[in-house]
């Protein structure tokens, strides 16, 4: 895992690629508390979300989660390589673990929650 990225207490993550672009995704720790990832639910490119709706369902064989979006915005891009293949989440090997890619305006208050990766480590041990 990055360690400039930000995260959720509900395990997912922010990363920011360029000025207002993020990438989106569930961290490390949640893939392994999941185990097997047999199904995800994307949203389409346009999408808009606010802050902690619902974005993307996974499901393994042990449950179905819903994913929260950590910071409002706009779904500029999907990983259609795992929503079609779910399995390369939990492939250690797959570095392209991400979910979407968001553009977002979002100021500082939305950030306010989020955790650094370093206070993350600290808050799953």
């Amino acid at each position: 895992m990055n360690e400039s990225m930000l995260c959720t207490k509900t395990h997912e993550y922010l990363l920011e690629l360029s000025e207002n672009t993020y990438e989106v995704g569930i961290t490390d720790y949640a893939i392994e508390q999941l185990g097997d990832i047999v199904f995800i639910e994307l949203p389409e490119v346009g999408s808009e979300f606010v802050k902690n709706e619902v974005f993307a369902t996974i499901e393994s064989v042990k449950a179905a989660s819903e994913i929260y979006m950590p910071v409002g915005g706009r779904v500029i891009a999907v990983n259609d390589k795992v929503a079609n293949s779910p399995e390369l989440m939990n492939d250690e090997t797959n570095e392209e673990k991400w979910l979407v890619k968001i553009e977002s305006a979002a100021d500082q208050v939305e950030f306010a929650d989020l955790l650094d990766y370093s206070d993350y480590k600290e808050e799953i041990e």
